[in-house]
């Protein structure tokens, strides 16, 4: 029988019922038991005409005067299913139903009720019926509401936290989105207490156990249903039904007063035994558009990986508290708080995408034969690192950070242990990676991956610097040929510096200025490009015969190159200073290129 049915506990509630002054004689165990009808009925043989789901009026006129028929009476309404059985007093019996009938009812389960003010049947049936008409539209237009909003996310490919924010927004309930694992991959409070609603969240999950694919767990209060698509399932989505509460538009609690008191008609009121059908399509709608979403981006990345990127995007752009990122990486089995916090990103040396590492992703997705050789590239080197986390015996996030990079957030037991981690995740790595280790010196192509840390830091508060700190050196490091297993922000030197300063205006000023005239020579000399010049001269420490060979160029082509240059930028090319000057500047410059 449909959920949209009022229960009897509801229909007790109504004005006109109340107006009757209504008693539970019997059956309470049976309240929460759908009403599809009201019928009035004052012969003793009505259950032959009736179907289920009735709640019988009658004033008792017609009812059997031996305690054999009542106990039949009773039997033949309990047998055929009727929700309930409300009597009026003052007509046949005075002061209340007999004592046989109420025992009956109480054996069979069937809620009796006394009215002990005389009460038109008419405005129970018509109000009745008006609710079981307006619970019905009401229950449509919700349908509708969450079928059109879950087509919307299904077609703008809506995230997976967005999915379960407009699942509790629709239903006003707390969601969670799980893994297989029980490791909760996105959530909505819905106005509750988050860090209750997650503490211990994976032993409180493996004890709800709905019988069935979509099933509600009345122990536990959570409407569950299965993700997955094609035959296979990936995860659970829960909603905590509050069951008490009448949820639909303009609907109302049940529960009566809160002021402790109670008469004759809140003894009847209370919760109701299960969700109503909307919550049962909201659920299954939610975990459709989930499994569209994931079937659509199955050539990207996994669901766990996303939320590291999220996470790690949060305490880069600090787009989220940070008791938010800590509380979510601990619903992923991850803690955060109270560990000593490493920030380190891996990259590869390559200014190209497709310069290291293959274009093809062979024997991986099928979904990745017409990826982007970068996105394959990236995709590659994020499930390296996080096989190398494993292969280490670390935790940690772990995720693309942009489009060159994976970074990781190391979570360490103490400060004393970080070195030996990062040594143990370098080797790891490389051994996992074997084009992860440093350029050979003869190649004048740079190749292999950069391991760079940031600064160690106490608390989840400051891991954002050292992420940022980890990246950038990571980013200065793109050019260094050292053999170096990690490196720390003292490894990158002059150029490390510009390079974290590379987007400061006076930085960029200094460049104009040094560098300025001679840059807008070459523009309009493109194929002179006395810049080039310059840096061989630089570089081979001002000896010209050295740099005229570096140049590929004979001795008196390059002096005049050189006096050129000097007549441009204005300057002493033979004075130390200046050359000083000018060699920061393309340093900076170099920088400031560097994507």
């Amino acid at each position: 029988m449909s959920r949209v049915f009022p229960t009897v506990r509801q229909v007790l509630a109504l004005d006109p019922v109340r107006r009757g002054a209504p008693r539970l004689v019997a059956g309470e165990a049976g309240l929460d038991r759908p009403v599809r009808w009201v019928h009035v009925a004052e012969v003793p043989d009505i259950a032959t005409l009736l179907g289920g789901g009735e709640l019988v009026l009658t004033t008792g006129i017609g009812l059997p005067a031996d305690d054999a028929g009542l106990r039949a009476f009773i039997a033949d309404l309990a047998g055929v299913g009727v929700s309930g059985l409300v009597v009026e007093l003052g007509r046949r019996y005075l002061t209340g139903v007999p004592k046989v009938m109420a025992a009956a009812a109480g054996r069979h389960g069937l809620p009796l009720v006394e009215l002990r003010r005389a009460t038109p049947f008419v405005r129970i049936t018509e109000a009745v019926h008006a609710l079981i008409v307006d619970a019905q539209l009401t229950e449509l237009r919700a349908t509708e509401e969450i079928h059109q909003r879950f087509t919307e996310l299904s077609v703008e490919g809506a995230e997976p936290d967005e999915v379960i924010r407009q699942a509790a927004e629709l239903s006003g309930c707390p969601v969670v989105l799980e893994n297989l694992s029980r490791q909760v991959l996105a959530y909505d409070p819905a106005r509750e207490n988050a860090e209750l609603l997650l503490d211990g969240w994976e032993q409180h999950s493996r004890r709800i156990r709905p019988a069935g694919r979509t099933a509600y767990d009345p122990d536990s209060g959570w409407l569950v249903t299965m993700v997955g698509a094609r035959g296979e399932d990936w995860g659970r989505l829960l909603l905590r039904w509050p069951g008490g509460v009448d949820l639909s538009p303009g609907g109302t609690d049940p529960s009566g007063p809160g002021d402790g008191e109670s008469n004759d008609a809140d003894d009847v009121l209370g919760g109701l035994a299960v969700p109503p059908t909307r919550l049962t399509i909201l659920v299954e709608r939610a975990a459709s558009t989930l499994a569209l979403g994931r079937l659509i981006r199955r050539d990207a990345e996994g669901w766990e990986r996303q939320i590291h990127r999220t996470l790690l995007t949060a305490l880069l752009d600090r787009t989220r508290p940070v008791d938010e990122v800590a509380l979510r990486a601990r619903a992923l089995g991850l803690t955060l708080d109270r560990r000593h916090l490493v920030g380190v990103v891996v990259r590869h040396r390559g200014e190209d995408p497709a310069d290291n590492g293959p274009a093809a992703d062979p024997g991986g997705d099928p979904g990745l034969a017409g990826a982007e050789p970068g996105a394959t590239r990236l995709r590659d080197l994020a499930e390296t690192v996080g096989q190398a986390l494993r292969e280490a015996k670390l935790t940690g996030l772990t995720s693309a950070v942009d489009d060159q990079a994976v970074g990781v957030l190391l979570a360490l037991a103490d400060a004393a242990g970080e070195e030996r981690a990062l040594t143990a995740f370098a080797a790891a790595l490389r051994r996992t990676r074997p084009d992860s280790r440093p350029p050979d010196p003869a190649s004048r192509r740079p190749g292999g991956l950069i391991i760079a840390a940031g600064s160690g830091v106490g608390s989840l508060r400051e891991a954002g610097r050292s992420l940022i700190e980890a990246r950038q050196v990571a980013e200065a490091a793109r050019r260094d040929r050292r053999d170096l297993p990690i490196f720390r922000l003292p490894h990158v030197g002059l150029a490390g510096l510009l390079h974290l300063l590379r987007d400061e205006p006076r930085l960029q000023t200094f460049v104009e200025r040094e560098l300025g005239a001679l840059l807008a020579y070459d523009a309009r000399h493109p194929r002179e490009q006395l810049l080039g010049t310059l840096r061989a001269y630089l570089e081979q420490g001002r000896n010209k015969s050295a740099a005229a060979s570096a140049a590929h160029l004979s001795r008196p082509a390059f002096y005049e190159r050189l006096a050129r240059i000097g007549r441009i930028l204005d300057v002493d090319l033979d004075s130390v200073d200046a050359c000083l000057s000018l060699h920061v500047a393309l340093l900076a410059l170099d920088a400031i290129r560097t994507p």
